[in-house]
């Protein structure tokens, strides 16, 4: 996903003059086309993703588009306090993107990953919060975010995701995806576990709907309320903590509606994965494989079953 990001941000900076980009010492060479042709544009700030934060907002005042870009956790954890204070509270429009989501730097230890990024963005007022799946829809993302009023968070993977869709989507900010259509299951899923949900889908009885959630705040609850009323069982799927993430923010609106529509969670324990490993690896031990998600939702599709009666 980080090529397509380097390439889209590059052919939007031809067309609109505001866009400025803001890097925390890495990228240099995935960026090299941008610095050659909108040297006064780029802004390598260096290990000091704060003060990264702080300058995008005042860029932001000043009616610039600002975007910026390192790793995850360090374009989120460590300058949050400048995220909501500087950011958020002025709802100044910045595009924070973080690059290897979730496990993709599974190899470089718990120091990378970032699997409670979600939780806490989604916290702050006026923010919002994206998860693209693969590279088009991360395109397609970054193209509507230039006309938003005010700051997001876009974590993205890091490379070789599987593609998903032929072309670019059309898209819109806060509205999911239909990518198959089903009867009884639906899967809810968000960022680059969508690949995984489409494999996981081949190995269950039945098929189930899938749906791209890429737009974590605002939910469409829209799409929730029809879905809950249409499905035997929702299952969100995420690679990232099952609490507080894009489950939590599922189960929170279904609580509050009083919807009772069962709901299958999967994503990470409350565990730091103190392994090191790939990312097929890591994703084994959380059981965020094809296979370990179509055995967890037999087994909930089993439980209802041999029920007396459905709690819906």
């Amino acid at each position: 996903m980080r090529n397509a990001f380097a390439d889209e941000i590059g052919q939007l900076a031809g067309s609109d003059s505001r866009i400025v980009l803001l890097s925390g010492d890495i990228g240099n060479r995935l960026f090299e086309p941008f610095k050659t042709k909108f040297s006064n544009r780029f802004f390598n700030c260096g290990v000091a993703e704060a003060n990264m934060a702080s300058v995008a907002a005042g860029m932001a005042m000043c009616g610039l588009r600002p975007i910026t870009y390192t790793i995850t956790p360090f374009n989120t954890t460590r300058c949050l306090e400048q995220i909501r204070d500087d950011i958020c509270y002025h709802q100044v429009p910045v595009l924070i993107v973080g690059t290897g989501a979730g496990l993709s730097y599974a190899s470089l230890g718990c120091t990378h990953h970032s699997c409670e990024d979600i939780a806490f963005l989604r916290t702050i007022p006026n923010m919002t919060v994206l998860c693209p799946a693969d590279a088009l829809e991360l395109r397609a993302l970054l193209r509507a975010s230039l006309n938003w009023p005010g700051p997001m968070y876009m974590r993205i993977g890091k490379t070789g995701e599987p593609q998903i869709y032929s072309s670019v989507p059309e898209i819109a900010i806060g509205k999911g995806s239909w990518i198959q259509k089903g009867t009884e299951i639906c899967i809810l899923s968000t960022g680059n576990m969508l690949s995984v949900a489409m494999e996981a889908s081949k190995l269950l009885k039945e098929p189930p709907a899938i749906i791209s959630m890429h737009t974590v705040k605002p939910l469409d609850t829209e799409l929730l309320q029809d879905i809950s009323h249409r499905f035997s069982l929702l299952v969100t799927l995420e690679e990232h903590s099952l609490m507080g993430g894009f489950g939590s923010a599922v189960a929170e609106w279904l609580v509050d509606q009083s919807i009772t529509t069962p709901l299958l969670r999967i994503g990470t324990q409350d565990r730091f994965p103190h392994p090191i490993g790939s990312q097929k690896y890591i994703r084994e031990q959380f059981g965020l494989t094809p296979q370990a998600i179509a055995n967890r939702i037999e087994q909930k599709i089993g439980f209802y079953a041999n029920t007396s009666s459905h709690p819906r």
